[in-house]
């Protein structure tokens, strides 16, 4: 670290991500421009540290780039801001969309089991069968209601 900043690649290492990921940041505006040493390095405040390892985080809870760009952006004008814009509002939003996914998921591992357990081995001959867990029928007919309205 310099005493003016730190350089592309101590930024990288120390928040635990590479350096295209720092450009990358930079043009979706989640990452401020840095100043430039003399010689042309980036160079950034400590404090990116922490920022970058708050998108990371941010990223692994679920949270898309925009949405996070969102939650900064609110945190920023959190003065005076509206209060349904804020973390809390934003994280129940977040719970509520991984919950669908987990019930989502919940039935297709039941789904994946129950064919394993019927022995289905033959998708096409599967889907002829009234015994076949997989639902076929299911997804056909609400393709076809989805493709009537």
């Amino acid at each position: 670290m310099t005493g003016s900043g730190l350089r592309s690649g101590q930024l990288a290492d120390a928040a635990g991500v590479n350096q295209q990921t720092l450009r990358y940041y930079e043009r979706r505006g989640l990452l401020a421009s840095p100043q430039r040493s003399p010689g042309g390095h980036r160079l950034y405040p400590a404090e990116s540290v922490t920022l970058l390892r708050v998108i990371k985080t941010a990223q692994r809870l679920g949270f898309t780039l925009n949405e996070v760009a969102d939650l900064l952006d609110a945190g920023r004008h959190q003065h005076g801001g509206r209060p349904d814009s804020g973390l809390q509002a934003r994280a129940r939003e977040k719970l509520i969309e991984v919950e669908q996914k987990l019930a989502d998921l919940t039935v297709i591992r039941d789904t994946l089991r129950a064919a394993i357990s019927a022995g289905c081995d033959d998708l096409v001959a599967c889907a002829g069968s009234s015994c076949c867990p997989l639902p076929f029928a299911e997804l056909v007919e609400r393709n076809d209601r989805a493709g009537t309205c």
